[in-house]
């Protein structure tokens, strides 16, 4: 009962037929679901006339439905070549390929088939997760597995608890019916019964029984009980009567039942869930822990293909809410199967459709206010390149059990006993310890774990011995802050891009001596903080200096452990960085109460981004002369006076000052005009800054027009006086900033 859909066929029998009839009989089997005895005359018929690719995906498919899958691969080889081989062949020759082990020849067909059905959710999961294996084999194992004794050389699966945990329910085929040689034609196996056997205080299994008065000659299979134990939910092959039995192929698909359990712990009045139909199948059971949601499979028409995962509501009257579907986070056009949802409301099923290690494996989806937010693979033991499927643990989550058909067991399917080794927490473990800068142990501190957007994803008390740890995704950039009364805050940067599951990282954090200087520092054009501002803090009074990189929030502080309080306090700060102009500042101040002193507060700390020309810092209203005159008008001077207050600011810029006129007058004219208005407003400003030499000044004359404004030659300019205007001007241009880590791109052709 791996697979959702058990079918169940009439009465067959492989006589003699010539090889068109035995092709036709053939398919007819196939088509029926009766893989043994299809995969039997499609073997007799390799190397006739009617052989063809077709009748070879068939035979590959046959064995893979018989999980014999060294066959499935033999064959599904053979013809994966050939021009009539479809994108299916693809998927399903990667699916038994894997099943034998060999990934890389898999994952080479799963990209052929994922490129031909790039819309099945199969194929975006695959591409999405290259690198699934080595994810899923890396994962701490959470549990340990052993083989139940009670195993046989057939197919036994499940392992299901009642209510008082005093009872193991199971599914096996180990019965063996008189006069009945191959009863089930799928795959020429024997009908499976529900089986029973008593749990120990110590978890130890007792002999195994058979229900009474619940098996029929048909498939029985996974149950649940209700949490009161008062009602029992199980699956079993449609057992109406006449054509109530079978769908239009005549496969007796299977039904979800219901029971009353009485006091005696016996099944009694038998009835049909609402939503069973002759046409599809529903099965595989499972209830949350308050018994108000049942979660199970079917594949009816609608869903995402293959088996899926539905969910209802169990109402107070007994009756059923609507069927929902998981949706495309759980269910794929593969098989979902064997839900089991815990204490702690995850909910565990089987898939083949999501990434895995072959065949069905077990995954578990978290639950995040009652949807599903993030499914993982439980990783090895629990999931292998075989069959794993049918999870299922106690009520305190610490023991369970496991089916897989992997090598090493007893034949078919084995039930494995599991046992919780560490929590079921998926991804790379940060953790680190709270200290302070002298190493010592800062307890009970307040850690928050960022993304790389600086989102707070995550937030812990560090313990008594200062330790903290969190749970992350491979692969991942992370930022940690720390955070306690008296202290300043600390912060510390990590990734997941490692193997390992671990990884260190520490906060560091420093005490509050009561007295500290705190800095902002911002791009004084957008106002936004600077990352990587190199700071170089200078104590003007023991003349110690310490250099500070500022982190992406643009802001440092430093706690004075040498002051007191009403000392006075002088420092320079330095500040540099790729791009802006350098600048220091001076904060003198007196420690007359305790606390953190703002230097941006008092002190302009905005670094302003190199510019070509300081008309991009400063707005420079248009310098004027009186007419054929260059002496500094008031005017002048309160605009001149702005590039004193810049260069003052920057004592090592060296700026060049040019002056430029219309083209109305004579070129010489202009040229001499412009040349004394420009060094008379240069000797303006040098007068007014430290080494006067930084600035020069030059005419331009009217050899630099910003239009086609010009007036020699045979034409003659018509342009308005707007026109002319633009080309009467002042510019300040940067040529050096003084700083070798700082230099300007100058584009001026005519430097002093």
């Amino acid at each position: 009962m791996k697979t959702i859909l058990l079918a169940i066929i009439c009465s067959v029998s492989l006589s003699v037929f010539g090889q068109s009839g035995k092709l036709k009989k053939a398919d007819s089997y196939f088509n029926r679901l009766s893989y043994a005895y299809a995969a039997e005359l499609y073997e007799e018929l390799i190397g006739s006339e009617v052989d063809s690719p077709q009748l070879k995906s068939k035979l590959a498919y046959s064995y893979l439905k018989m999980d014999n899958y060294t066959k499935s691969v033999e064959n599904y080889g053979k013809m994966i070549e050939s021009s009539e081989a479809k994108p299916d062949d693809y998927y399903n020759y990667a699916y038994v390929l894997k099943q034998t082990g060999n990934y890389s020849e898999s994952d080479k067909w799963m990209n052929k088939y994922s490129n031909a059905a790039q819309a099945d959710l199969r194929s975006q999961l695959f591409l999405g997760n290259t690198g699934y294996k080595s994810k899923i084999e890396k994962t701490a194992p959470f549990f340990s597995l052993t083989n139940l004794e009670l195993n046989t050389g057939v197919a036994d699966f499940g392992g299901y608890y009642n209510p008082s945990q005093n009872r193991m329910y199971f599914i096996t085929a180990r019965k063996k019916r008189v006069f009945v040689k191959k009863e089930w034609s799928w795959n020429a196996n024997r009908f499976l019964d529900l089986y029973s056997a008593t749990v120990s205080t110590d978890n130890k299994l007792g002999s195994p029984k058979r229900v009474s008065k619940v098996n029929t000659k048909f498939h029985e299979g996974p149950l649940a009980f209700s949490p009161d134990g008062k009602t029992v939910y199980f699956t079993r092959n449609n057992i109406s009567s006449g054509k109530k039995r079978r769908d239009g192929q005549k496969i007796q698909n299977l039904k979800l039942y219901m029971a009353k359990v009485d006091e005696n712990g016996k099944w009694t009045e038998e009835k049909e869930f609402p939503y069973n139909s002759k046409d599809y199948s529903v099965g595989h059971p499972a209830l949350t822990a308050d018994g108000k949601t049942m979660y199970f499979v079917s594949d009816k028409p609608g869903g995402m293909g293959g088996a899926d995962i539905y969910k209802a509501a169990v109402l107070e009257n007994g009756t059923f809410g609507e069927m929902i579907n998981l949706g495309n986070k759980i269910n794929t056009e593969g098989q979902e199967m064997f839900p089991f949802i815990d204490q702690e409301e995850r909910l565990f099923f089987s898939t083949d459709g999501h990434p895995g290690l072959g065949g069905l494996d077990v995954f578990v989806a978290f639950m995040e206010n009652g949807k599903i937010g993030k499914i993982h693979s439980l990783g090895v033991p629990v999931n292998s390149q075989f069959d794993d499927f049918a999870f299922n643990s106690s009520k305190d989550l610490k023991t369970g059990f496991l089916s897989s058909n992997r090598t090493g067991g007893k034949g078919g399917d084995d039930i494995y006993a599991v046992q919780l080794i560490r929590p079921i927490t998926f991804g790379v473990t940060i953790q680190g310890t709270a200290k302070d800068k002298k190493g010592e142990i800062v307890p009970n501190a307040k850690i928050d774990l960022k993304d790389d957007k600086g989102t707070v994803i995550g937030t812990v008390t560090a313990d008594e011995n200062g330790s903290y740890s969190f749970e992350a995704e491979y692969e991942k950039n992370y930022a940690l802050a720390g955070s306690k009364t008296n202290y300043f805050d600390g912060k510390n940067t990590t990734n997941t891009f490692t193997n390992e599951q671990v990884v260190i990282a520490d906060v560091i954090l420093e005490k509050d001596p009561g007295l500290s200087l705190y800095a902002l520092i911002t791009d004084k054009k957008t106002g936004k903080p600077l990352e990587n501002v190199s700071v170089y803090l200078v104590d003007n009074m023991t003349n110690k200096s310490k250099k500070i990189t500022t982190p992406a929030s643009g802001d440092f502080r430093e706690a004075l452990f040498g002051k007191k309080l009403n000392d006075r306090g002088s420092y320079n700060l330095v500040l540099q960085k790729e791009g802006y102009f350098s600048k220091t500042v001076t904060y003198n101040t007196l420690f007359d109460k305790p606390g953190q002193y703002d230097i941006h507060a008092i002190l302009d700390l905005g670094l302003d981004p190199e510019v070509k020309d300081l008309s991009e810092m400063v707005q420079i209203n248009p310098i004027n002369f009186d007419l054929n005159k260059y002496v500094i008008r008031p005017d002048a001077a309160k605009e001149l006076d702005k590039i004193v207050e810049v260069m003052n600011k920057y004592p090592n810029m060296v700026v060049e000052l040019g002056s430029h006129t219309d083209c109305r007058a004579s070129k010489s004219y202009n040229m001499k005009l412009s040349d004394s208005r420009a060094k008379a407003s240069a000797e303006y400003i040098k007068k007014k800054i430290t080494n006067p030499a930084r600035i020069y000044g030059k005419g331009y004359g009217e050899s630099r027009l910003l239009n086609n404004c010009a007036c020699e030659g045979p034409v003659k300019s018509d342009c308005p006086e707007e026109e002319h205007q633009k080309n009467r001007r002042t510019e300040f241009k940067v040529i050096s900033t003084g700083d070798d880590k700082l230099k300007v791109n100058n584009t001026s052709t005519d430097n002093f």
